[in-house]
């Protein structure tokens, strides 16, 4: 498969039925094509279902066996939802309804309350932390932050699965689940909690699921007025699905057989919020006459990548494990999958950082890189050294794009000119769409060329840039469009949170990155204790980490790079070693068995490369107050605890602010560029006088000095950058 084309981006409306279905292969086409009857569809990674069923859905309403607003389409996150809508609208079914569970539920909650029960539906919180924290306090019961947000996944879980307070204890038994405190006070914080919404007439997510099941199990007429309204339905990532949302499922169904259902057991990775493949499992048992399909060609990822994934699943055990498929990759063969172990994690992160440079130097595109990490405290070294080696990036999970203000902006400045038409004095002699757009944009800060550097200037410039570069595609796809047609698809895509492409390398966790793909993909982190992390005891709980592994895998479409660290930070002991689940994959560890690796790769030791001395082991870096072992990365650039007294000269730290300003500022960088403010905090606290003490200060070293060293011993010694030495 190559880059997507301009006609593929915005391709004209399929003109007949049968036109729905071209381009599909064999299977999809059988997906497409089995339009009666319950229908199951075992997807693997890569393998076109959102294609698959979305040409399914469309082909039914071309041909007249679907009414669109008789279907029912849902998916677990609003980005897939928007995604499918797109799809739809450009294949002539934009009537279909797409939304995820909650969406759906909210929805029909909303119409259906004032009918069922009267008056106004209670207030939605979207964020239970508060009212937990307090329910807790009433009881007496001190929670951390760690410990509130734990307490509140367990009534989460506890409600998806359909679990009252008091049984709260005994399920947690029964399904070996850890609680993070006493079941018994998990309990009494649960009904407490209960008690609190009651008192407020406040609703949570959970409770939109649960209200919605009690009415259309109680209250015939509404949910036979529901399914009149209702005929057909088809319920994405299927293997993801909770007890409860599985009930509402039920009784939206009713006792028809017009289901679809698309998932991959080998993708089950939210076991935690109470999602289980079972569901999907059971299919073909629940419905003995199912259609079911096989998706098992590849066409997201290379030949290399495809047999690592396979190679990952190969050793797998459980339930799960019997339903894997074998995925053979459609592509041409790509590079080979590279393993690379570094002394510890600051290295990793700097040794990612410099072969995504490189990445990008070769012509990748930023937006087509990401790191992806076990947790989300991992994501802090590797944004540091991307901001050191000066490549831009994006946290996944940030704002959504429809709804930052410099798109909000640019969007309402595209619909005024439109409106004005020819009377917009900034389109004066202007000519073509996409000229117009940037003449337009100008006006919010886009420039031909990008900042250098990332942060929020370049934030805001991507985010404009992404408008310039949908503009392109839609004036390729549609050379006669206007500004006023470009304008209606931007309403249409926020309308269905149908984002364009931001450039900028992606940080987002394993499980973040579910449902999204990239040209390169770097696995980091990949120990025991991180990968399978340290609190997965069970068979069941490894398993799922060998899943999430895959799933990793399984996002990169060409290069694929995995790493591990063998010490937490410099000097630290090299204790570490690499994931149990790469063993027999990477080559020289022996699978199970003794055998030779089955997969593909390169492996590289990095501690040492190109211009970088190996680093020499210095012992334990301790507080300099206290004598403590420091671990984490901000306390070792202090050389000290967070809570040990600071001895820092803040007049020095507020000149070397403004100084760190001045000099960002001159080249177009963020100011952590040049320090972060916990590396000009060290120099105002260390206060060095010789170029060797500032290199030996954690986030300065050896470059940065060279650059900086000038200016930043003249600070400490009192003078102004550029003002003559006195004489020692």
């Amino acid at each position: 498969m190559t880059a997507a084309t301009h006609s593929s981006l915005f391709p004209q409306v399929p003109e007949t039925a049968d036109a729905v279905l071209d381009g599909l292969d064999p299977e999809q086409r059988e997906v497409a094509t089995a339009l009666h009857g319950p229908v199951c569809v075992l997807a693997g990674a890569g393998t076109g279902k959102t294609r698959a069923i979305t040409h399914r859905i469309a082909y039914g309403v071309r041909l007249g066996t679907y009414e669109p607003n008789s279907v029912l389409a849902v998916t677990f996150t609003v980005r897939a939802a928007g995604e499918m809508r797109g799809r739809l609208r450009q294949l002539g079914a934009g009537g279909v309804q797409v939304r995820t569970f909650h969406a759906a539920a909210l929805r029909q909650l909303r119409y259906f309350w004032p009918k069922a029960v009267g008056g106004d539906l209670p207030r939605l919180i979207e964020r239970k932390v508060q009212l937990v924290s307090e329910a807790a306090g009433l009881l007496g019961i001190r929670l951390d932050r760690a410990e509130l947000r734990d307490v509140t996944s367990e009534i989460e879980w506890a409600k998806v699965t359909q679990t009252v307070p008091d049984d709260y204890p005994a399920a947690i038994a029964k399904t070996h689940r850890e609680a993070p405190r006493s079941t018994s006070e998990i309990s009494q914080i649960y009904t407490r909690y209960e008690q609190l919404k009651s008192a407020r007439s406040v609703i949570d997510f959970e409770d939109v699921l649960l209200l919605t099941v009690g009415i259309l199990q109680d209250q015939h007429l509404i949910a036979d007025e529901f399914r009149r309204q209702y005929q057909h339905f088809v319920v994405d990532e299927y293997q993801d699905v909770s007890p409860l949302q599985q009930r509402l499922l039920d009784l939206w169904v009713g006792d028809r057989d017009s289901l679809c259902v698309v998932g991959d057991a080998s993708q089950t990775i939210y076991s935690f919020t109470g999602a289980t493949p079972d569901h999907l499992l059971n299919f073909r048992t629940r419905h003995p006459g199912a259609t079911v399909v096989k998706l098992v060609r590849d066409y997201r990822s290379t030949p290399q990548v495809v047999h690592l994934a396979n190679g990952v699943l190969a050793p797998a055990t459980g339930r799960a494990s019997e339903h894997r498929l074998e995925l053979i990759s459609q592509r041409e063969a790509g590079p080979a999958p590279v393993f690379r172990e570094y002394g510890d994690e600051p290295a990793e992160a700097e040794g990612t950082a410099r072969r995504i440079r490189d990445l990008i130097a070769a012509g990748v595109p930023a937006g087509e890189i990401a790191v992806l990490y076990r947790i989300n405290a991992q994501s802090e070294v590797y944004e540091q050294a991307l901001a050191d080696a000066g490549v831009p990036y994006q946290l996944r999970g940030a704002e959504r794009f429809f709804e930052r203000p410099e798109v909000r902006e640019a969007i309402h400045g595209l619909r005024s000119s439109a409106s004005f038409g020819g009377n917009d004095a900034l389109l004066d002699g202007v000519e073509g769409l996409p000229a117009q757009v940037r003449a337009v944009l100008s006006g919010s800060g886009w420039k031909p060329t990008p900042p250098a550097g990332s942060g929020v200037v370049r934030d805001r410039w991507e985010s404009l840039a992404a408008l310039v570069r949908l503009a392109e595609d839609f004036a390729a796809a549609r050379p006669q469009a206007t500004l006023a047609e470009l304008a209606a698809e931007l309403k249409e895509r926020e309308a269905a949170q149908h984002a364009p492409t931001v450039q900028g390398v992606t940080l987002a966790s394993l499980h973040a990155a579910k449902g999204l793909e990239w040209d390169a993909v770097f696995l980091v982190g990949l120990t025991e204790g991180m990968m399978p992390i340290t609190y997965a005891r069970t068979d069941e709980q490894i398993e799922e980490e060998r899943r999430l592994l895959y799933v990793g895998v399984t996002r990169a479409r060409v290069h694929l790079n995995l790493s591990w660290g063998l010490a937490r930070s410099p000097g630290g002991r090299a204790s570490r070693i690499p994931s149990r689940f790469l063993k027999g994959l990477r080559p020289g560890s022996a699978g199970q068995g003794g055998r030779a690796p089955s997969a593909g790769g390169t492996v590289v030791a990095s501690a040492t490369g190109p211009g970088r001395t190996k680093r020499a082991y210095r012992g334990p870096i301790r507080c300099r107050v206290c004598g403590k072992t420091l671990i984490d990365g901000g306390e070792m650039k202090l050389m000290r605890c967070e809570e040990c007294p600071s001895d820092m000269d803040e007049g020095l730290y507020e000149r070397l602010h403004d100084w760190r300003e001045r000099q960002a500022g001159q080249v177009g960088l963020p100011g952590y560029c040049v320090f972060t403010d916990k590396t000009l905090m060290a120099i105002a606290e260390a206060r060095p006088e010789a170029e060797g003490e500032l290199t030996r200060i954690a986030g300065v070293g050896a470059r940065k000095t060279k650059l900086y060293g000038t200016d930043v011993l003249a600070l400490c010694a009192g003078q102004e950058p550029g003002e003559p030495q006195d004489d020692v």
